[in-house]
């Protein structure tokens, strides 16, 4: 196979032509079979140029496949030290060691000696990100406001299926895939069942209760829509009358951001965050509230307790007299 050419080649001062050859198979590899979104492409590309830049100085010399057989784990510590210290967030360092492995393996398919240096070598701990939902207030906004803040030549029905989805994303706790999968035999509507079956991640299913007023929102949805959906097509359809397309309910959350004067983390997925979080803070169980968001794991869902006591010390932080008097 010809080696690429252009800006994002590989500097043959850092890596012999063997190994050159190797890292653009194992892109073409990337792109071609395992079909990589163009941007994580380039970021693994950059991670092992990066690397080979690294090792280069570090060895004296091109790098070529001898030399990455014989890494030793101190030199890719010594690699993702170098780069920590430059300022590298913990979650691109976690990136480029999944690209050494990546590049490692792809070695060892095609018949190449590697060292399993990449193996024994974890990755920097990531701190994990707390939710960040809307307060009651701001999403109680969003589920009543959309049909008054929408764009004046949004059609009305459009308007009707926009508020049913995001009333059962905030009501139920859905994901935007789980609400937007729901067939038209599964709306919940006023007298019928209370309960929702939902499919989730990894085709799990969960029953979640339904308020009255996510029937109606629902129901309202139905009741204007020009389009008949079958009983096993999507509840929820697009303009033609296919399938809905999520970028149409996150591009409308950004309409609502913009109106209601949120912040950037008010998407549809903070409803479903915001849907855990006020349950918990008005005395919902936890394991109740896993079974409810159909979350494997009960760690999973003790990220909410964490938001939860971030939002008390906050209020004790404000309005403590102590804590006041001491500002002062």
């Amino acid at each position: 196979m010809a080696e690429e050419q252009g800006p994002d080649s590989f500097d043959p001062l850092a890596a012999s032509a063997e190994t050159r050859r190797a890292a653009q198979a194992w892109l073409t590899h990337l792109r071609a079979e395992r079909r990589l979104a163009p941007r994580t492409l380039e970021a693994y590309r950059r991670d092992i140029r990066q690397f080979l830049d690294f090792l280069r100085d570090h060895l004296g010399g091109p790098v070529s496949l001898a030399d990455l057989a014989a890494l030793a784990p101190a030199d890719l510590r010594a690699f993702l030290a170098r780069r920590r210290g430059d300022g590298v967030a913990a979650r691109s360092l976690a990136r480029t060691l999944a690209a050494i492995r990546s590049f490692t393996r792809h070695l060892d398919r095609t018949g190449h000696e590697v060292s399993p240096a990449a193996g024994l070598v974890r990755g920097a701990r990531r701190k994990r990100s707390l939710p960040k939902p809307l307060n009651a207030v701001d999403a109680q906004r969003v589920v009543r406001d959309l049909d008054t803040l929408a764009p004046s030549e949004t059609e009305p029905w459009i308007i009707a299926r926009d508020a049913a989805v995001i009333a059962l994303l905030y009501g139920c706790g859905l994901r935007i895939s789980e609400a937007l999968g729901l067939k038209r035999r599964d709306a919940p509507l006023p007298g019928g069942p209370a309960m929702l079956r939902v499919t989730g991640k990894g085709g799990k299913t969960r029953q979640v209760p339904v308020l009255p007023v996510v029937q109606e929102a629902v129901a309202a949805y139905l009741a204007a829509c020009p389009h008949v959906p079958e009983a096993d097509g999507p509840l929820f359809v697009g303009a033609r009358g296919g399938p809905l397309n999520p970028r149409l309910i996150q591009r409308r959350m950004s309409q609502l951001r913009g109106a209601l004067g949120l912040a950037d983390s008010a998407t549809p997925h903070a409803l479903r965050h915001s849907f855990a979080t006020h349950l918990l803070m008005n005395g919902g169980d936890l394991r109740a509230i896993q079974e409810l968001l159909g979350h494997a794991s009960l760690s999973t869902t003790q990220a909410y307790t964490e938001v939860d006591e971030a939002r008390l010390m906050a209020a004790y932080e404000a309005s403590h007299p102590r804590k006041r008097l001491t500002a002062s």
